[in-house]
């Protein structure tokens, strides 16, 4: 059984940064896809950056890229998801997501671990 137990979430003002982790328990971050989803209200989760289990090489949605760095610290077996340069439209509640599947996915029902989920709030 995997956990996940995001932290960092928060309020920022435009422009601001913030990181969030994602602390796992159970299995090895190295050994499982893991993803950084947000859901804004009234719209469908989305995936905005992955770490991918084989080769650590990641994947950023058009509206983040240059601006949001995903990571992985084996040692503390955490993700995390660095933010600059926010925007308001980067609000969300944020969940960090682990799929067991060998293959890569962007769906979120291709997951099979969540954690509880950490609001980010850009204000302008």
């Amino acid at each position: 059984q995997v956990q996940l137990v995001e932290s960092g979430g928060g309020l920022v003002q435009v422009g601001g940064a913030l990181r969030l982790s994602c602390a796992a328990s159970g299995r090895a971050v190295s050994a499982m896809n893991m993803g950084w989803f947000r859901q804004a209200p009234g719209k469908e989760r989305e995936l905005v950056a992955a770490i991918k289990r084989m080769d650590g090489s990641t994947y950023y949605a058009d509206s983040v890229k240059g601006r949001f760095t995903i990571s992985r610290d084996n040692a503390k077996n955490t993700v995390y998801l660095q933010m600059i340069s926010l925007k308001p439209e980067d609000t969300a509640v944020y969940s960090c997501g682990a799929s067991l599947s060998i293959t890569f996915y962007y769906t979120p029902s291709a997951y099979d671990y969540w954690g509880q989920g950490t609001q980010v709030t850009v204000s302008s």
